[in-house]
């Protein structure tokens, strides 16, 4: 997958975490945890656009470092959605799936940069 599927895909991603977002009830705690995951989820694809602009190898990983934690925090939030009773597990089965590949490539582009050096 060249950069611009992969700016595409997380760009999706973050689309997607909205629409769901949406679903969700508009108060309380629902609502805070809610607000938590659309930072997260549509900075994964925003991080990455940085990271494609990076000035050096060292840019590049560290910025795909920001990625990776946004990328891991989307899926913390949406298992707390799902442990606080507050989406159905079914309904993130494939968000959540998604998640953890996106997370699974950035992991092995940063490994991959490093070993460049």
């Amino acid at each position: 997958m060249n950069s611009d599927q992969f700016k595409k895909r997380t760009k999706e991603y973050g689309l997607r975490i909205v629409r769901f977002v949406e679903t969700l009830p508009k108060r309380g705690v629902a609502e805070v945890l809610s607000r938590q995951l659309v930072k997260s989820g549509t900075s994964v694809g925003a991080n990455y656009r940085s990271a494609c602009r990076a000035r050096s190898r060292a840019d590049f990983i560290a910025k795909m470092g920001i990625v990776e934690e946004e990328c891991d925090e989307s899926v913390y939030w949406m298992e707390m959605l799902i442990g606080g009773g507050y989406a159905d597990p079914k309904g993130l089965d494939e968000l959540m799936g998604e998640g953890n590949e996106i997370l699974s490539m950035i992991v092995a582009s940063i490994r991959t940069a490093r070993s460049k050096k």
